[in-house]
């Protein structure tokens, strides 16, 4: 019989929760953990290898790529998603491959532009708990597409996929792909990719804020970390970018 795993109770803003203490396994959870033995810590750390294995041997086949972030709601702004289909028309037409995270939303005009443009439409797609345990998060215009049950190790993935990064409006989770790529390139993690952040109403209080507030106020980034990314504010601009950098190449 399996040990009961110890928990501590916490109250988060009058919400009562159960908090595991030995949380460094929720980490290694996947679908495919039944049964919590010691045995099985290394069989997970072996289906992460496998993963960084597999993700690696399917980006081989990929050469000029751009990789497009931004929200998994539908209900962002119908401009926003038609934007974004249509820089990915864009630059599906220019020859790019186009990653995105292969999901809904954002993800979804991404992958719709540069399908019905003929282009190559790759999703780097994330299993999510469902009403039948485990399902493949995917939008129907992926073409070409893996599947990773670790967050961790997809973004990985995604982080090396491609040699432009576009950022549209998004949450939590596009903040966390944008600032992990500003990172990878801050410290010499990454080649120096190019960032752009589309769409001036969502993303200018953000830029202000990095520069008020952490470079200016606090001192917590460079002033040349300000080159890291570029603001445009169009699906356009955004092509117009990405052309200018590769003339300079």
């Amino acid at each position: 019989m399996a040990k009961q795993e110890e928990k501590i109770t916490l109250n988060i803003k009058g919400k009562e929760v159960k908090i595991p203490l030995n949380r460094e396994k929720e980490f290694l959870h996947s679908k495919h953990d039944h049964v919590d033995q010691e045995g099985e810590l290394a069989w997970r750390i072996l289906r992460i290898q496998s993963e960084f294995v597999k993700g690696h041997d399917f980006l081989k086949s990929y050469d000029k790529a751009v990789s497009i972030f931004g929200s998994a709601r539908h209900n962002m702004d119908d401009s926003v998603y038609a934007e974004t289909e249509e820089l990915a028309s864009l630059l599906a037409k220019d020859g790019f491959v186009v990653f995105t995270g292969g999901g809904p939303g954002i993800m979804e005009a991404a992958n719709k532009g540069a399908k019905e443009a003929g282009g190559r439409s790759v999703g780097i797609n994330i299993n999510l708990p469902g009403n039948d345990g485990m399902t493949e998060r995917r939008n129907q215009y992926v073409t070409e597409g893996e599947s990773f049950d670790y967050f961790f190790s997809r973004k990985v993935i995604l982080s090396y996929a491609s040699q432009f990064y576009v950022a549209f409006p998004g949450g939590f989770g596009t903040m966390d792909e944008l600032f992990e790529m500003l990172t990878l390139v801050q410290t010499g993690k990454s080649s120096p990719i190019p960032v752009v952040l589309v769409n001036k109403a969502f993303w200018e209080p953000l830029v202000n804020w990095i520069q008020n507030t952490m470079l200016e106020k606090y001192g917590t980034i460079s002033e040349k970390d300000l080159d890291l990314f570029h603001l445009v504010d169009t699906a356009q601009e955004a092509r117009d970018y990405i052309h200018e950098c590769c003339t300079q190449s």
